[in-house]
């Protein structure tokens, strides 16, 4: 949008991002605290403390680019962080799914994986519809590009 609104969520933007960090922070001291597995894998590749890094940098990238009044790179931006945080939660779980009480009652992907038949299935199935949904993704978004205007035509 433009105009009034904007400025009024633009005003919104320093408040939001400390509640965010601070949330963050919250979970990521429970989760070290009280899921200590999740930071194993972490431990034991120290080259991935990079993806943390680079996680809290475009966070912190966000209120930087919504003041210079760039507004497609804080979304870049928010994109890179909520990638970076769900590759955080994958890489800390990986290789299980859901973890059980005990290592055997792990759901993992090698033991809830299908059979190779159907797996070849499902990656035509996937090489065929996800061009499609990107396809369409990127026409709507050509389409409705631009920000919103407020005039006699809107409802």
């Amino acid at each position: 949008t433009e105009g009034a609104i904007q400025a009024k969520v633009r005003g919104w933007v320093n408040n939001t991002i400390i509640v965010f960090v601070v949330c963050y922070a919250t979970t990521t001291m429970a989760t070290l605290l009280y899921v200590p597995h999740m930071s194993e894998r972490f431990k034991a590749h120290p080259w991935t403390f990079a993806l943390p890094v680079a996680t809290m940098l475009a966070i912190a990238n966000v209120p930087r680019e919504i003041f210079h009044r760039r507004e497609w790179r804080a979304f870049l931006s928010s994109c890179a962080a909520v990638f970076g945080l769900m590759a955080l939660v994958g890489f800390g779980m990986f290789p299980n799914l859901v973890r059980g009480t005990a290592p055997s009652t792990s759901l993992s992907i090698y033991n809830a994986a299908s059979s190779d038949g159907t797996l070849t299935t499902m990656l035509i199935i996937a090489g065929i519809g996800i061009p499609l949904v990107l396809a369409y993704t990127i026409s709507i978004y050509w389409i409705f590009r631009g920000k919103v205007k407020l005039d006699s035509m809107s409802y």
